[in-house]
Formats: C-alpha cells, structure tokens, sequence
C-alpha cells in the first residue's frame, strides 16, 4: 500500500545526496538501449499483426488483435521518452520516433512535449497541472468510464480539431509554439484524411485491423497503467510522493519502457529509461508511494473513493 511519511526527505533533498558524479552518470544517454528496446517492441506489433492476417482460428485472432493494441498503445511510452529526449542520444531520432509513435494515438509530440512539461513542473497541483485539468475519478462510475478510454479519444479528436482549426489556446503552450502545434496537428489530419481517402479508394481494411479496432480494445490498459501513476496520491510537491512507483513485472516495464519507476522519473526526469531502475534503487527507502502491482495500485485508488464519502 502506499506509505506517506512526511518526516522523509523531499525528492529535492534526496537527489542533493546523490554524488555529483553519480547521477552525472545517470543522465547519460546512448543510442542502443534505446534501439534495441524500439526492435523490441515493433518485434512485437510485426508479430501480432502477422498473426492477425494469417491465422484461421478465431480465438488465435482475438488474441493477437488483443496484443497487439496493447502494445501499440503502449507507443505512447515511446513517445513519452522521445520527448524527454532520453530515448535515444542522437536528437533526430527523438524527433522521429515520437512522431511516428505519437500518430496512431491521435497525439503529435509537439503539443504533448508542452502539456507533459506542465505537468512535471506542476505535478499534482490543482491549479496548475495540466493533467488535472480533467479531474481524476472520485467514483466508481468515473472510475470505469475513465478506464473504457472514451474520454481519451473524445478529448484527442477535440483538440486535434480546434488545433487544425488554428486554436491552439492552452496556457501551458508558449506564444512562440502556438503556430508549430497548428501545423502539426494539420499534418496528422492531413495524414489521415490521405488514409481514409486511400482505404475508401481501395478497399483497404488494414488500418481498420491494424489501427483503429486495436487501439480501442487496447486503451483501457493504457489508461489503467497512466491512472496508476498519480491518482490517490497527495497533493504535494515532493515527487516522492506525488508520484506512484509500481513494482510489476518485467513485461509491463517493457512495453511501458520502465516507466512503473514513475517517483524516479518525476525526481530526475533527464535519466534515461534505461537507467531508471539504477536511479530507482538508490531513492526506494525514500518512496513515499508505492504498490506491489497494478492490482494493489488500483486498489489504493478505489479505497480512496471510499476515503471521500
């Protein structure tokens, strides 16, 4: 269960005793870990997808259709890392990647780059965080409304939208990034509409198969992982306890690109994803919330609906 001692040192307090040295090392960045992690999970994707077109039993097929749209919504741990710029050492490969990550989730880097910037420097304030702008579910109903992932592709399309429209007015994007975040939103649309154009031309029904079913079916288990991250968790500054830190398994950590370690990344979010486990085990007698698994997270956030009444 969560465990919140506010006699703990802050996040701030717990770095500064980390030797300069020490976490300079943590920061590197490189290419391979992140192009064999890339390989790995567009490994996946090619497998299922190949599975999706060539099997002949039904159960087989909604298997993989199920693998495969968890792993492909999972791009958006990709993403999130190009955006940080710690996917990789070379900066055009960030660049790249997230875009090509970022499309089929209806979510281009540029805009996303703003809003997650807002939230690590506002994490969990009210007022400020971009990421509660949309409240956290208070009830059960809220609960599995939010987990089904319909507000997730309500809010994308909205906002791709008024962005292609030439409205890109949040407040966390600067007056210089205004007209970047509109062209690229016209770009996805552009895209897409050549994709729909092209599917209704020809008769393709591969982005039916290999987009748009699989990432519907898959959401849900993107929004259970990201509502792990924050939610029933204090109100505070103190990244330790802001932010949740979930020990699952190694296949979660892979396909979520060992975001679970979220207090650590939140604390230093300059370490790459490789090396977060590393910067994990040197704060993890200072974690101030933590669960033994999703299970356990999302137990802890249902409790909390209770803790209300």
């Amino acid at each position: 269960m969560a465990v919140i001692m506010d006699a703990e040192p802050t996040h701030r307090e717990a770095i500064a005793a980390l030797a300069g040295l020490e976490l300079s090392a943590l920061k590197e960045t490189t290419n391979t870990p992140g192009l064999l992690r890339l390989a790995g999970h567009a490994g996946v994707l090619v497998l299922a997808a190949l599975v999706i077109f060539l099997t002949h039993s039904w159960i087989v097929w909604c298997l993989a259709v199920l693998i495969y749209g968890i792993a492909i919504v999972f791009l958006f741990s990709l993403e999130h890392e190009t955006i940080h710029g710690t996917a990789f050492r070379s900066g055009w490969l960030n660049t790249a990647i997230a875009q090509a990550a970022g499309f089929p989730l209806l979510l281009p880097p540029r805009w996303f780059r703003y809003f997650h910037f807002a939230h690590h420097r506002h994490t969990q304030d009210p007022t400020r965080d971009p990421e509660l702008a949309s409240p956290k579910p208070k009830d059960l109903i809220g609960y599995a409304v939010h987990i089904s992932g319909i507000p997730y592709w309500r809010d994308a399309i909205l906002r791709l939208s008024w962005h292609t429209l030439g409205r890109a007015e949040e407040d966390f994007i600067p007056a210089s990034g205004r007209a970047k975040v509109i062209a690229e939103a016209r770009a996805h649309v552009a895209v897409i509409a050549v994709v729909a154009t092209a599917s209704a031309t020809f008769g393709w029904t591969w982005p039916l198969k290999l987009w748009i079913l699989p990432a519907l079916i898959g959401q849900p288990f993107l929004r259970a992982y990201l509502l792990a991250e924050h939610a029933a968790c204090p109100l505070v500054a103190d990244m330790l306890a802001n932010s949740r830190t979930t020990y699952t398994t190694a296949i979660v950590r892979f396909l979520a690109w060992n975001m679970p370690y979220h207090s650590a990344h939140h604390a230093v979010p300059t370490v790459p994803f490789h090396k977060l486990p590393e910067l994990n085990a040197k704060l993890s007698s200072r974690l101030k919330s933590t669960a033994e698994g999703y299970v356990d997270a999302h137990r802890q956030i249902r409790a909390a609906f209770v803790s209300r009444q």
